[in-house]
């Protein structure tokens, strides 16, 4: 199965920036064969391929609490501290906590998060919660 995402934003450079700080292994290349600023990275893990692409958005945001311009997407962090891990990175590199982390009984742990761009974005935990 094959995934495909593409995150809009304002500044390309400031969200390769977040992204590839708080998921170290996300990695991004520019392709200049578009007629938009348009980066392509990919997601690897079981026997799931995930492109994962940023560009420039095409057209204005909605206002602020109005809703969000898209779909929200949530990824996968391995337990709970590396959930506390990323938010304290979200944080420090200018996004916002949307919803602190919550238990999802039987599951494990998921969280809403504010990129720099003003997209919502999810993380959960793969492993089950204690």
């Amino acid at each position: 199965m094959q995934l495909y995402i593409e995150i809009q934003v304002e500044d390309c450079s400031r969200a390769i920036n977040f992204y590839t700080t708080i998921f170290p292994s996300w990695s991004f290349t520019q392709d200049s064969n578009l007629p938009i600023e348009y980066h392509r990275g990919t997601i690897s893990a079981d026997n799931t391929q995930t492109a994962i692409n940023i560009l420039k958005r095409p057209v204005q945001a909605p206002p602020p609490k109005h809703g969000t311009n898209a779909f929200v997407c949530s990824f996968p962090v391995e337990d709970e501290k590396a959930l506390d891990e990323l938010e304290a990175k979200v944080t420090e590199l200018g996004g916002k906590i949307a919803m602190a982390k919550f238990p999802i009984p039987g599951r494990g742990w998921h969280g809403y998060f504010i990129d720099t761009e003003g997209n919502t974005f999810g993380v959960f935990t793969t492993t089950l919660r204690e």
